[in-house]
């Protein structure tokens, strides 16, 4: 009963403003009592008028009433709060620029709970609460609160609109369909949102049948990364095992070579030795021999000479045939001709089957199905959709190469520049290679003066000594070779003639994934001058060559 009684006095000395308990509280002239605060700021805003009104009765008073504080109200609060008044509404409660006020509390409003699509007006927890005690009110729709109330009012008839017209696919009231909407195909807002609930409910069963259907697929890839991640682990690990006994057989067939022409050289120089010694044996024999007859032929005796002469001037028979003195001594050049040839061969087994390597590591087969290539662009201004920024790798450049213009621009000088020593730099021809690699889709072009130029794309790995390791002089290189009024293009060291109009300026187009390789001559408009289908296994680098002194070359910034 205590607390009732609490209750029920703190709801008597509550002021209907600030909804808290009564400050320096006042009382009116019809009766009602305020904070003096809370009825100031209220009468302030009605002094234009000259009309002051009280906040719940409505009553007017003229002129505004001196106020002064109620000495038994103030009593009254005190001794309330000595016996367990609860405090005013914390400030969480009161509604901010971002929530929905209530319509009905006057001064600092409250946040609304809930929002009439009847009465078109929100409420506080207070002032709703007739809509759960009066009959009338039970009927009315209560809403999450709602800043647009006014959206369901017509504006013709400032009516609710509680119909449909399905003819024109908007909201009405009930007395449209006698004016604009007449004849239109009209129904209650609550049947139209039947039929739309199903729909949605139908779109949200899609939705989610999808959403299903895409984790699935998301788990799926997941599963195929992972077994991407496998397979290339175990491939490594196999590749590297296979690899090692490639060497190691290669390590045994050396060290087998490396015996057998050590046996065959002991052979040889045994055999040679064993005849050397037999030839040593008779040469000693063929001097003793010559002693003996040198000695008969100092005989002065002629009966002693004839006597002696049949057995000294007698000859044993050489053991070694004449044809082994002629005999050229064997050497191993055989040997090295055939590892020659044997390494050949191999480079080739291995360069052919490098390159089928590297595509078969380049192709990943996803669960799902590729995207449909995208066509191939038509005008410069569907080509400029792929347009990238390129720069020169000074690290490349030729020493009589100057780099200019953020390293966009290249001219070729009768003097060597001091650039530092670096592997990746071309030794022998004129050219540099950009800085950044090229994979996708790129388009770029390149502004020529004052002589030849080639326009090239390269891999990393092209020769930067030598013959081969000019641009379209290998099979790692593409170019297009300009100079007036004429063009060439080679690859792997095969020309072909280019006819057709020419301009300082080339644009490039690369497709990597789709091998597409398209040089175009670029004036006002773009004309295709050659085309490459192939398939490239590496990153591609932009190149420049200059052919003659004085002449550049530049990436153009394309607009």
């Amino acid at each position: 009963m205590a607390k009732k009684r609490v209750k029920l006095d703190l709801e008597n000395f509550s002021c209907s403003i600030c909804l808290g308990v009564l400050k320096e509280p006042v009382t009116i002239p019809c009766g009602h009592s305020y904070c003096m605060n809370c009825i100031k700021g209220n009468w302030n805003g009605e002094d234009q008028k000259g009309i002051h009104s009280c906040p719940q009765c409505m009553k007017t008073f003229t002129p505004r009433p001196v106020l002064k504080k109620s000495t038994m109200l103030v009593d009254f609060v005190e001794q309330l709060k000595k016996t367990g008044l609860q405090a005013a509404p914390a400030d969480h409660c009161y509604a901010g620029p971002e929530d929905v006020a209530c319509d009905f509390c006057s001064g600092r409003k409250l946040k609304a709970i809930k929002s009439c699509l009847f009465c078109l007006a929100s409420y506080c927890k207070k002032h709703l609460q007739p809509h759960y005690d009066v009959a009338p009110f039970k009927k009315h729709k209560l809403v999450e609160p709602s800043k647009n109330l006014q959206e369901n009012v017509c504006s013709d008839h400032d009516e609710v609109m509680k119909m449909f017209c399905r003819t024109d696919q908007k909201s009405i009231c009930y007395l449209c369909p006698v004016d604009e909407h007449k004849g239109h195909d009209t129904v209650s807002a609550a049947a139209e949102r039947t039929e739309r609930q199903r729909e949605l409910e139908g779109s949200r069963q899609q939705i989610q049948q999808r959403i299903q259907d895409r984790e699935k697929d998301v788990k799926l890839l997941q599963q195929e990364v992972e077994a991407i991640h496998q397979s290339a682990d175990k491939t490594v690990e196999d590749s590297e095992k296979i690899f090692t006994e490639l060497i190691r057989l290669l390590h045994k067939r050396s060290s087998d070579v490396k015996q057998q022409i050590r046996s065959q050289q002991e052979a040889e120089g045994s055999r040679v030795k064993e005849l050397q010694k037999k030839l040593e044996q008779e040469i000693t024999e063929l001097k003793r021999k010559d002693a003996e007859l040198k000695q008969l032929s100092h005989t002065e005796d002629h009966s002693q000479f004839l006597l002696n002469y049949p057995s000294v001037s007698a000859l044993s028979e050489s053991t070694h045939s004449p044809s082994i003195n002629i005999r050229p001594l064997r050497h191993f050049e055989d040997v090295t001709a055939a590892v020659s040839e044997l390494r050949d061969k191999l480079q080739d087994i291995l360069r052919e089957k490098w390159t089928n390597m590297s595509l078969r590591v380049t192709v990943v087969d996803l669960l799902l199905p590729e995207p449909e290539p995208e066509p191939e662009p038509k005008s410069r201004a569907d080509f400029l959709k792929y347009s990238c920024e390129l720069t020169l790798d000074p690290n490349t450049a030729n020493t009589y190469l100057l780099l200019s213009e953020g390293n966009r621009k290249v001219k070729l000088l009768k003097q060597p520049q001091s650039y530092s020593s670096h592997p990746d730099r071309f030794r022998e021809w004129f050219q540099v290679l950009s800085r950044e690699s090229l994979t996708g889709r790129c388009y770029w072009e390149v502004e020529m003066r004052g002589g030849g130029a080639d326009v090239a794309v390269a891999y990393k790995n092209i020769s930067r000594a030598g013959d081969e390791g000019g641009f379209g002089f290998n099979d790692k290189s593409w170019a297009l070779y300009c100079y007036q009024n004429h063009c060439e293009f080679w690859y792997n060291n095969m020309e072909t003639s280019i006819s057709g109009p020419q301009s300082s300026r080339v644009g490039v187009y690369l497709d990597h994934r789709a091998g597409i390789l398209s040089f175009y001559s670029v004036s006002e408009t773009m004309t295709l001058l050659h085309r490459v289908q192939t398939t490239f296994t590496q990153p591609l680098y932009a190149g420049v060559r200059i052919w003659e002194s004085g002449a550049t070359a530049e990436f153009y910034k394309v607009k």
